[in-house]
């Protein structure tokens, strides 16, 4: 049986298939894009149309499993809503083999962390009041800085001080910053720096264990090396960060 995990979330929505215990296929979407596309309005709600990705049979060939930040809001038909953490914990620890851990999960609207113990998630925290610790804000700031996602994550030497707590009000701050004659590197730094600080009191409260590192900011390789810097722990970024809810729903 083939099994089918999607992720809707606040900025890609991952589409993975495993066949016997292998990713056979997967596909991210931007969130927007992909409803206009995929989506129908039926009885006043949104809902996905399965066959047009492929996925004709839900619930009979195809088992299908749907997490994410529109799980709740978002009609798929056959399809099983698991909360995201569930998505995400599953997904670490089929991606790693690991047990025991501390995830890790920076998306596009909010941070999650969770004590993974025995394979089951034992407390969590959940950061999703301010998009300052998110994926969202580097995007928002790379838009000020006019500097594309993949440059911004190279840059940790040297961090300017940033003290705003609100990605809004981020974005005058590093305005400030470059009229003060800053160079845009080290603003970079201090971005990604920025996101690691509101971190660092989340995985604190869990201070045993290798820490997993999932979700699109995983790929920042300056916010992974300010995390093991600064908390001087084993850091395990997956193979496939940005697809782990949707293989931890596939995998389910």
């Amino acid at each position: 049986m083939t099994r089918g995990g999607m992720d809707l979330g606040s900025r890609q929505v991952k589409l993975v298939l495993l066949e016997s215990g292998e990713i056979s296929l997967k596909k991210s979407f931007d969130t927007a894009a992909f409803y206009r596309e995929y989506g129908n309005i039926k009885d006043g709600e949104l809902s996905v149309d399965t066959a047009r990705l492929g996925l004709p049979d839900c619930g009979r060939s195809t088992g299908l499993t749907v997490t994410g930040y529109g799980r709740n809001a978002v009609k798929v038909a056959g399809a099983e809503v698991i909360s995201e953490i569930k998505a995400h914990a599953t997904g670490a620890a089929w991606q790693t083999g690991l047990k025991d851990f501390v995830l890790l999960d920076i998306g596009g609207q909010d941070t999650k962390v969770a004590k993974i113990k025995g394979g089951r998630m034992e407390d969590f925290l959940m950061n999703d009041k301010c998009a300052a610790s998110s994926g969202r804000y580097i995007e928002n700031m790379c838009g000020v800085l006019q500097m594309p996602l993949d440059e911004i994550s190279r840059h940790f030497e040297n961090p300017a001080h940033l003290s705003a707590t609100c990605a809004i009000f981020g974005e005058s701050e590093i305005i400030q910053k470059m009229t003060e004659g800053a160079p845009p590197g080290e603003i970079a730094a201090g971005v990604n720096l920025s996101v690691v600080k509101r971190v660092l009191p989340m995985l604190a409260r869990f201070p045993d264990g290798p820490i997993v590192f999932v979700g699109g900011v995983a790929r920042n390789a300056a916010v992974t090396y300010f995390i093991k810097d600064r908390t001087g722990r084993e850091l395990i970024t997956v193979p496939e960060p940005v697809y782990n809810g949707a293989i931890g729903c596939a995998y389910l």
